[in-house]
């Protein structure tokens, strides 16, 4: 062995330690937390070969400090439904990294809200925020309200008693929240007012994913779906392939699910199924897109009454076997952790050629080795599905400058972002020996960026 092969065995056996030591120290301070111990154990598993190339981020403590969040804020959010009765439910705020900027991320609205999904969903946004290269850091809140079945008067006190206690907490230049499951357009806008209210004047930055005609951006709510699209495609123009002619099975109906759907059909893919939590919908022609618009975005009704327009569509209720259809592209745009081994297998078998993460860790960890081990191109969440944050910050360049652009001009830096995200991926992959494995890539470029500021700005 040569001194040179020495040094640089000794390397990485010192950040196979360090990468070791440190995620049995999550795991001993986090340990119910299964969510986020998930996502931390995703990324450490792509950064062993960053360490060993770059010994400084060992000896600045950088593993330690990125899982680490900079504040958990936790709070009871009391409301009175039409009835009159009380309710009370827990609001949560993690702002994990501010870096790159400003606390960034979504609101989500949901039962299974709870610290470990906060936390792995901060965690998450900070390499998808850093991969988008624009100046923004990360964050996550919500709360275990259920936006189903209540009044719009109802959702109006609770958004308000939650920006009320929420509003301590966030600023322009401190933190921008914006919307996730469950916080749409019309959640958004209670929160703007309320927020708006408190501090007695208007601050159209202290919110993304508002409506166009109150400070929004054109462009916002389609933004994540269609990036998720573009990543898809050029992963597959890299690998010799087209959208055009491949039948697609699309998870979801919300934004993500039918904005992905939308220009997946517009690049000629054959779109034929798609689900919300009660079942899905296969159309073997061919998705309508119309009338799924029309039920879910503008009718708030479920995916079953799509077969009153379309009796010759089938509907079924376990919405888990929508990825028994055959199919070429899958893109799981509905929740965490929806599509496990068998499920991985059943795509294999049925001929599946590419998946996209279109929701946040849609994929268990040992499905997405099972596509790696069978070829399949897969495109990561961080990096696919970084479209809407990257809207988001165009949003605040907006609001900061009191311009509003084109939903035109939205959609080309769209177009642009996705596609720096991809070439950054794979260049990644290509430098640390993992060509094509685009999982790795997006956790190092990520990563990179995020760690180089923090060596910057000092131990903190």
């Amino acid at each position: 062995m040569t001194k040179i092969d020495e040094i640089q065995f000794n390397n990485r056996k010192r950040a196979n330690d360090y990468v070791h030591e440190v995620y049995e120290l999550v795991k001993k301070r986090n340990p119910d937390e299964k969510e986020f111990l998930q996502a931390t154990r995703e990324i450490f598993d792509s950064l062993r070969p960053v360490f060993a190339k770059h010994p400084e981020f060992i000896s600045n403590g950088i593993l330690e400090r990125i899982t680490e969040p900079e504040r958990i804020i936790s709070f009871r959010v009391a409301w009175e439904d039409d009835q009159g009765k009380v309710h009370v439910n827990r609001g949560f705020r993690v702002q994990f990294n501010s870096d790159l900027g400003p606390y960034k991320g979504g609101l989500r609205f949901h039962p299974s809200v709870n610290t470990s999904i906060m936390k792995f969903l901060a965690f998450e946004q900070i390499f998808k925020n850093a991969l988008t290269g624009q100046p923004i850091g990360a964050g996550k809140g919500g709360s275990d309200f259920d936006p189903k079945g209540k009044s719009d008067r109802e959702i109006m006190r609770f958004t308000q008693s939650f920006m009320t206690e929420l509003s301590r907490h966030i600023g322009p230049d401190i933190d921008v929240p914006a919307g996730d499951i469950g916080v749409g357009k019309r959640e958004i806008g209670y929160l703007f007012g309320q927020y708006n209210r408190i501090k007695g004047g208007y601050e159209a930055g202290i919110l993304t994913g508002k409506n166009p005609d109150h400070g929004g951006s054109l462009g916002r709510k389609e933004a994540t779906g269609y990036g998720t699209v573009y990543f898809v495609d050029e992963m597959l123009k890299e690998n010799g392939l087209t959208l055009d002619g491949k039948t697609m099975v699309v998870s979801g109906s919300g934004n993500v699910s039918t904005y992905a759907m939308e220009k997946a059909m517009q690049l000629g893919a054959n779109v034929v199924a798609c689900s919300d939590s009660d079942g899905y919908i296969y159309d073997k022609d061919g998705i309508d897109l119309d009338l799924v618009k029309e039920l879910k975005e503008f009718g708030n009704k479920r995916i079953w009454e799509y077969t009153k327009e379309r009796p010759e569509a089938e509907y079924h209720a376990d919405c888990s076997a929508i990825w028994s259809i055959p199919c070429d592209i899958a893109l799981p745009c509905a929740t965490q952790n929806e599509i496990d081994e068998i499920a991985a297998h059943m795509l294999i078998a049925n001929g599946v050629k590419a998946v996209g993460e279109g929701a946040n860790m849609p994929c268990t960890i040992e499905a997405i080795e099972i596509f790696q081990e069978h070829n399949v191109l897969f495109a990561p969440a961080k990096a696919a599905n970084a479209g809407g944050v990257a809207v988001s910050a165009m949003e605040m360049s907006q609001n900061s400058q009191r311009l509003s652009w084109s939903a035109e001009q939205v959609d080309e830096h769209l177009k642009e972002v996705m596609q720096n995200i991809y070439n950054d991926c794979k260049k990644a992959a290509d430098e640390f020996g993992k060509p094509g494995n685009l999982v790795m890539g997006a956790n190092i470029a990520g990563f990179l960026r995020v760690a180089g500021a923090m060596v910057a700005h000092g131990i903190r």
